[in-house]
């Protein structure tokens, strides 16, 4: 079981502060999900609810990994990274949960927390799967959205805080970063599992094929980084609210598409995609595959509640990996 660090008696100054006097914390309830950061709902005694997101290093359980400086996806967890994708997000009207209440000043608890609008638990991934009937508005809404997130421009990519701050080093193209990327993750998985061992100088033939259909692009889009149908709510209203928006970037459009149509399989074209480069976008779907065999074996080394589910999921991607060669 995951460990709890929070309680909600906890919680009581965040309450009275945000909430008024005459309110009490009745429930805390910790939900599962993301792997870098506790996400809680919370009860009052009115019966009213929150969610709290807690950044804090016993929550995380993603060991760390190789850092590249201008790698944008290594590390993407915390809270300042949070607030400033809200914002981008927000002024790109697309829907994610309303920021209530940051804290970074441990006013309430050692570690920064955050306290969101309460839009429900039913995913997308559950409509999808269970009433794809009631599936198809919200991702017809979520392609929309998408397609403003898509269509925005940016200079240079990287994490929109680096960039803000200018501190996103552009020394690689986009291309070369994953590639780079791709035979990290082949060298640890490879030292994991003696099949990647095996297999290592083919599959790296393979990448360095895909790599070099690719052409030379500066075109860079703003995109979630990880959005699959469980990182999207929807609420009795609809309209569906993205989460776990730590990861959002200016990079590559095709990076994000890849893993759409990964975790979107036949309900992908719903989502009426902006228009692709088809090298591009099949050098990025086996770079991805790579990343989750190696991420999951990396996570299933830990305490991570569902370890199975690691495995599991890494072993589908091997599978993949290994037929494409």
């Amino acid at each position: 079981m995951a460990q709890v660090v929070l309680q909600s008696d906890d919680l009581h100054d965040l309450v009275v502060d945000q909430f008024g006097a005459a309110r009490r914390p009745a429930a805390l309830d910790r939900l599962t999900g993301g792997s870098k950061k506790g996400v809680y709902r919370l009860r009052l005694d009115d019966q009213s609810t929150v969610i709290l997101y807690l950044w804090t290093t016993a929550e995380n359980y993603c060991p760390p990994a190789p850092a590249v400086p201008d790698d944008p996806f290594t590390d993407a967890s915390g809270a300042q990274l949070f607030a400033t994708n809200y914002a981008a997000l927000t002024a790109v009207d697309v829907r994610t949960p309303r920021l209530l209440m940051l804290d970074r000043a441990g006013r309430y608890h050692p570690a920064d927390l955050a306290l969101v609008e309460d839009v429900g638990a039913v995913t997308l991934e559950a409509l999808m799967e269970h009433d794809p009937a009631a599936a198809v508005p919200p991702l017809s809404i979520l392609g929309d959205a998408l397609r403003r997130m898509h269509t925005t421009r940016g200079t240079h990519y990287g994490k929109l805080d680096a960039l803000a701050r200018g501190e996103a080093p552009q020394t690689r193209s986009t291309e070369d970063i994953i590639q780079g990327r791709a035979l990290g993750h082949l060298d640890a998985a490879a030292a994991r599992d003696a099949r990647l061992a095996d297999a290592h100088d083919r599959i790296t033939d393979h990448l360095r094929y895909l790599r070099g259909a690719v052409t030379a692009r500066h075109d860079y889009r703003l995109i979630h980084g990880e959005l699959g149908p469980d990182h999207v709510l929807v609420p009795r209203s609809g309209v569906p609210a993205m989460v776990d928006i730590e990861g959002l970037t200016f990079f590559d459009v095709e990076w994000e598409h890849a893993w759409l149509q990964l975790r979107f399989g036949d309900a992908y074209s719903a989502l009426r995609p902006v228009e692709l480069d088809p090298s591009r976008l099949e050098f990025y779907r086996y770079a991805q595959v790579l990343s989750l065999i190696e991420g999951p074996l990396r996570i299933a080394d830990t305490d991570f509640p569902d370890r199975q589910w690691m495995l599991a999921l890494a072993e589908w991607n091997i599978t993949k990996a290994l037929a494409a060669i």
